[in-house]
């Protein structure tokens, strides 16, 4: 569902259309949950975490006042429980992980061509691996990732969700990459004498952040340095998968978010 859509649904809901407001609860719900797959790392937390802030965004949906963008709004409430289910979960960790701890970003365009049959399957599969890899990067790294990357919030976004700085965010961003690109990778990462932490350049690459000199630079020396070469595709490889990562959510998780939403909507139209 386009932007322009949901603005619409929003603008119906907070004027007491009902079902405005379900069709636009059931168009964010996938993003959502995954962001909480990702954030909770059992399905079980994620579920409870979908549902609270399935609940939490019907009940103040009215005071949405457009400051920020509606991804900022949702994304934060959800955020906030992922925060409290982390800390009160039976899942949770002995030791707590803390969530805590330029120019306008250019939009990822990693890959515009329509994959083939084969190239699908292979997406799947580096998918697997890209997710199982995300769930081990630190909590204040990752839910960084997972919004830039996964769900293609503006670094400007992601700071308003994390209340941090955009240079603060990147910086997270940049670290982020390069722990998903040791997580995936088959041998330790030495760069080569001479060689410049490519990880770090592409990353800074596709936020912008490259003046057109260093990109000429870098991208003269990725075509004769095979490690170099190496370590970028791998990245591109990741982030393509994260940017084309699943969103379903589980029937039965559907069913049981969609039976609690329309009780507590009853309550507030």
């Amino acid at each position: 569902m386009n932007q322009g859509t949901q603005a619409e649904l929003l603008a119906r809901a907070q004027s007491g259309d009902r079902e405005a407001l379900e069709a636009l609860l059931s168009s964010v719900q996938p993003q959502l949950y995954r962001f909480s797959l990702k954030m909770c790392r059992h399905n079980e937390d994620a579920e409870d975490v979908l549902q609270d802030a399935m609940f939490a965004i019907a009940k103040s949906v009215k005071g949405f006042r457009g400051d920020g963008s509606l991804s900022t709004w949702l994304f934060s409430i959800t955020r906030s429980f992922c925060i409290k289910k982390r800390r009160r979960s039976k899942f949770a960790p002995k030791q707590e992980e803390s969530f805590d701890g330029l120019v306008e970003t250019q939009t990822m365009d990693l890959s515009t061509e329509i994959p083939s049959p084969d190239v699908q399957l292979e997406s799947r599969e580096i998918w697997q691996q890209v997710h199982a890899a995300i769930r081990e990067i630190e909590p204040s790294y990752r839910e960084i990732l997972v919004l830039r990357d996964i769900e293609g919030l503006s670094a400007k976004e992601v700071a308003e969700v994390v209340d941090l700085t955009v240079p603060a965010v990147k910086s997270r961003l940049h670290r982020a990459r390069a722990q998903l690109r040791t997580l995936l990778a088959e041998n330790p990462y030495r760069p080569a004498s001479g060689c410049p932490d490519i990880r770090q350049v592409f990353s800074h690459y596709l936020e912008g952040e490259l003046s057109q000199d260093v990109c000429h630079t870098m991208q003269s020396h990725v075509m004769q340095c095979i490690t170099c070469a190496r370590e970028c595709e791998g990245l591109k490889l990741a982030l393509n998968a994260c940017v084309n990562a699943p969103a379903v959510v589980p029937s039965t998780v559907q069913n049981r978010v969609k039976a609690g939403l329309r009780r507590a909507i009853e309550g507030t139209l």
